[in-house]
């Protein structure tokens, strides 16, 4: 499955796609945008009890949390217009530019915009 295919696949579990007004649609934004937060912390406090209360990790588990936060990236992502891949594809330019050669500390440092 692409990331498009995703988006559309996901969409069929929104309850009311909100029209193209974005004024209309700021509930839904927000609705989704908290949703998002509390998935991803959902992530983090699973791997924080596996690591640091040695609870241990399934990848499983993991895998079942990041296809909620990927399901709130895609709604937050149609509710915008946004196509999944466009947005892949733009983070992984952006990485390009500020990384040409690979992660490095140095370019970190002194980071392109």
């Amino acid at each position: 499955m692409n990331a498009d295919e995703f988006q559309k696949a996901a969409n069929r579990t929104f309850i009311d796609i909100p029209s193209v007004d974005l004024s209309l649609s700021e509930e839904y934004l927000v609705r989704h945008a908290l949703g998002l937060a509390g998935e991803a912390g959902e992530v983090v406090d699973y791997i924080k009890k596996g690591v640091f209360h040695r609870h241990g990790i399934d990848p499983k588990k993991v895998e079942d949390e990041l296809g909620d936060v990927l399901w709130y990236i895609a709604e937050i992502a149609t509710i915008l217009g946004l196509s999944m891949s466009d947005i892949m594809q733009n983070n992984v330019n952006k990485l390009m530019k500020r990384y040409p050669n690979g992660f490095t500390i140095e370019d970190s440092i002194n980071r392109k915009e």
